[in-house]
């Protein structure tokens, strides 16, 4: 499906196949000379075939197109690499490109999960699943890198780069302050929460995440471009929603954690999901890695805010409230 949004911008519904998600929102400027394309969907022939014919229905050559990726998640990156040509520029930010360069593996991730109650042969046949192992990128494509502040002109947009980490480290915004439009990416998003996940004792994405918040809040904006789902007409009520959502998570951690310590896998199986089934048990083995994830960024912000204390038993991470 392809839809003009305003004058030479338009919306491509890039399909995810067998995700939640159900496709990508991949956004497209028309230029005279260049065209800019945002975010590109799973490297898979489904997201390839619908992103072609979106192009060829606005008139866009690859040949004259670049490409802005919002973030490494390879929904929005995996294709990549089958659209860029030789003319093309890809824009991308520097703490996304770093974390390729030092990628080596799901090894870390896995054993720090362990480390939190997670079982590692679980999620180690999750992941060797996982779609950005399955429809990651083939290599990977020379980069033009991107500070907050930066600027991109594309036919009559001129758009500035705006640093929003959280969902991930690196993950820029777009926001054009003529039009009064920001592309989003995985920032906010209209009725699903982004996944604010942690696999680290020394990183706080969630303080990041509500920081970045704050940060386009007082911006002036009538429509905001997301990644995913519908478009959003007040980005300002949506972010109060989003902050109360983290707000009552924070809460309910530190409810259950009045029963005694506990691994992030079990705070996880006992905080409360919007998933269809009936119990922890249940879940699929790729909802527990996401829910332990998140749980695991909200137990992080509560220790850097004081309210709790990390302590290692054995091989196990434990957290507690601070008396």
């Amino acid at each position: 499906m392809c839809e003009e949004i305003l004058p030479g911008l338009f919306r491509l519904k890039i399909p995810l196949p067998d995700s939640p998600l159900k496709y990508l929102n991949s956004y497209v400027v028309k230029g005279d000379r260049k065209s800019l394309i945002i975010d590109t969907g799973l490297n898979r022939t489904e997201c390839l075939e619908a992103m072609r014919t979106g192009l060829e229905t606005i008139g866009v050559d690859l040949e004259a197109a670049d490409l802005f990726i919002t973030h490494l998640h390879a929904d929005h990156f995996g294709l990549v690499t089958k659209l860029a040509t030789d003319t093309s520029q890809v824009y991308f930010s520097r703490p996304e490109k770093e974390l390729i360069e030092s990628w080596e593996g799901f090894g870390a991730m896995i054993a720090y999960a362990g480390q939190n109650g997670f079982p590692e042969e679980e999620l180690q046949a999750a992941l060797d699943k996982h779609p950005g192992a399955k429809y990651g990128s083939e290599w990977i494509p020379e980069m033009k890198l991107l500070e907050d502040g930066d600027g991109i002109c594309v036919g009559n947009y001129n758009f500035r780069c705006v640093a929003t980490p959280g969902h991930t480290m690196g993950h820029i915004c777009l926001y054009e302050a003529d039009k009064k439009i920001l592309v989003a990416g995985d920032h906010i998003l209209i009725d699903i929460t982004p996944n604010i996940q942690c696999w680290s004792d020394v990183q706080n994405p969630l303080k990041h995440y509500l920081s970045s918040l704050e940060k386009v809040y007082d911006l002036k904006i009538d429509l905001t471009l997301p990644g995913h789902r519908r478009l959003i007409d007040s980005h300002q009520v949506r972010i109060d929603e989003l902050k109360r959502h983290h707000s009552d998570r924070l809460a309910e951690v530190l409810s259950i954690l009045e029963k005694g310590a506990a691994n992030a896998h079990q705070v996880a199986s006992r905080m409360t999901w919007d998933i269809d089934c009936e119990s922890w048990d249940a879940f699929p083995v790729a909802q527990k890695w996401f829910a332990t994830g998140e749980a695991i960024s909200h137990l992080r912000y509560l220790e850097e805010d004081g309210k709790l204390a990390r302590k290692v038993e054995g091989k196990m991470t434990l957290y507690g409230l601070v008396k």
